[in-house]
């Protein structure tokens, strides 16, 4: 959407970044191309005090702004442009690649599930999206600039009893690369060879930290719920100097419209077979995108079976719910028992006056449900020794912001994307609002039941 400065507009190429800035007029250019001119803009500015429940204190003031500093902001807003774009692209080609996996995967059950050191299932899905996307960002911005922190690594994939899993991987890595002219990016020139692929995957191997460029992938969120038929998220975020500054999250089996919600994602199966795959009235999954500072999250549908992409493939703009009542809220949890409490987080919503069944499901498709307005709180509160990952929640969190929510921790701190792989120095738990009034609520309750909780 259009930023509300002045009735004065022009459009510009949907190829971002190729508007030209003159001295009479300065721009400020929005996602989907958009230029605006104007001297006044409204910030609202949330001000929490100490890191405490204080979020639902604001101030509002208007600021005259400089033309000059003007330019330098439209400047600023295009700095990521480039990168959230092809991120954008990626993420819709690994949705592509997994589609077709879990297809194969819910019809053979089959060899393409191996198990990690912790017990979850890895599928031949993240390895092959950890590579793609690898191998994307790498011929996109130079494999000299791009460091990725993600989940997997080569270690089992490598082992020569995962020699079948290798040579699927290597198979699929191609087969979506074969396509990527059709998401309007460069394929290799040739087919990758094993070694190519595996180079691609370890070269994930950041370690994040407090200051520079790094990515944050992770290639299957939710796997158990992929390998089961349901939802699960590709989650591509990048962050500089410790700070998320645009995330993407692909939803392959999250419908774009709200309706279809309430009904099984076995019967969305059945829908999908029997609803032509390029009927409007069907669009199975979604990919949700925000960059830090926009004010703005969007929402594309997946691109269809032999249709190109194209930028910005139908997006429209997503908010979170203006719903402050915890009465008529409707709140998050993972559906897996092992890293969370389901018991201490149905207490807390029974406290705060939730009354609505939990919306349980897989991954990060938690913060895509409030991002766009079918759930109001997602409550993560992890069981002792487990420790929250950067990926699991980087690019959820700047699309909630953006879109208008709020994220922080128990203390009410914002989570911090600075110590490495994990989220360290966590209070807590996470979690995540429609609005300021149900965040402080939430927060609230959880300093009043944290003592008499076993966790």
């Amino acid at each position: 959407m259009p930023l509300h400065c002045s009735s004065m507009a022009i459009k510009a190429s949907h190829n971002l970044g190729l508007v030209k800035l003159n001295d009479k007029r300065k721009s400020i250019i929005n996602h989907v191309g958009t230029v605006s001119f104007s001297k006044t803009h409204h910030h609202r500015i949330s001000k929490p005090i100490g890191c405490l429940s204080k979020l639902s204190q604001t101030q509002s003031f208007t600021v005259m702004e400089d033309p000059k500093r003007l330019s330098l902001s439209s400047l600023q807003s295009m700095k990521h442009t480039q990168e959230l774009e092809t991120a954008v692209r990626a993420v819709q080609m690994a949705c592509s690649l997994c589609q077709k996996v879990q297809e194969s995967l819910i019809s053979k059950s089959s060899a393409v599930v191996q198990s990690k050191g912790d017990n979850s299932p890895v599928t031949v899905a993240d390895w092959s999206v950890q590579a793609t996307v690898s191998w994307i960002l790498s011929e996109s911005f130079g494999s000299s600039n791009v460091s990725i922190v993600a989940e997997e690594d080569i270690q089992n994939l490598s082992k020569a009893k995962a020699g079948g899993v290798l040579e699927a991987v290597v198979k699929t890595v191609n087969d979506c690369l074969a396509e990527a002219a059709r998401f309007g990016l460069q394929g290799p020139k040739k087919a990758l060879g094993t070694t190519e692929v595996l180079e691609a995957i370890s070269r994930c191997n950041s370690r994040g930290g407090p200051t520079g460029r790094f990515w944050a992938l992770d290639p299957v969120d939710g796997t158990l719920g992929f390998v089961r038929g349901d939802q699960y998220a590709i989650a591509l975020a990048l962050i500089e100097d410790g700070e998320v500054v645009l995330g993407v999250l692909g939803c392959p089996n999250y419908p774009m419209r709200k309706e279809w919600l309430n009904y099984h994602h076995r019967y969305h199966r059945i829908i999908s077979k029997l609803t032509p795959p390029t009927s409007e009235s069907w669009d199975k999954g979604c990919v949700i995108y925000a960059r830090r500072g926009s004010g703005e999250a969007w929402m594309q549908p997946l691109l269809h079976v032999n249709k190109n992409f194209l930028w910005p493939n139908s997006a429209k703009p997503v908010r979170v719910s203006s719903i402050d009542n915890p009465s008529l809220a409707t709140f998050c949890e993972p559906v897996e028992k092992a890293n969370s409490s389901h018991s201490f987080t149905a207490g807390l919503a029974h406290s705060v006056g939730l009354r609505k069944q939990p919306l349980r499901v897989y991954s990060m498709v938690k913060y895509a449900a409030i991002a766009r307005g079918d759930a109001e709180i997602f409550m993560k509160f992890a069981r002792a020794g487990y420790k929250e990952k950067i990926w699991d929640h980087a690019a959820g969190v700047v699309i909630i912001q953006e879109a208008g929510g709020v994220v922080s921790d128990a203390g009410g701190c914002p989570l911090d994307f600075s110590k490495g792989i994990y989220l360290e120095g966590l209070d807590r738990g996470v979690i995540a609002s429609a609005g300021a009034n149900l965040h402080d609520k939430i927060i609230r309750a959880v300093d009043a039941s944290w003592d008499s909780s076993s966790l």
